[in-house]
């Protein structure tokens, strides 16, 4: 299996502090969101049983553009690794897991978004 494209956690803190675009597609369950979550204009939600069952037309009108830079989140990096090889395989160029997930954001970056 060809390696999955990743950001550090670090490396997203300093996206979300910049007015860069992107999106944060958080593929997480709405039970978790209730946990642990961050706030910024820039996250989607698509919960991975969704992108399952529904495929592309699952994913949120901001990560449609194969061109968009879409950073994955999950809770520890396993959800979204899978989903960035998919969008990979599927033509989007800029698809990138976040590393560690948002127990590694809430660990060393904001323990404020919540952990689980």
């Amino acid at each position: 299996m060809a390696e999955v494209p990743e950001i550090t956690v670090e490396a997203l803190a300093e996206k979300l502090r910049s007015d860069g675009q992107f999106v944060l597609l958080d593929v997480r369950e709405p039970w978790e969101l209730d946990r642990a979550h961050i706030v910024d204009a820039r996250v989607a939600l698509a919960p991975m049983s969704s992108l399952t069952k529904l495929g592309l037309d699952g994913l949120p009108q901001a990560a449609q553009p194969r061109g968009a830079e879409v950073l994955v989140l999950c809770q520890h990096g396993v959800r979204s690794a899978q989903v960035t090889a998919w969008l990979s395989s599927s033509g989007w160029t800029r698809a990138f897991t976040v590393s560690g997930g948002i127990d590694a954001y809430a660990r060393r970056i904001d323990p404020s978004v919540g952990s689980y």
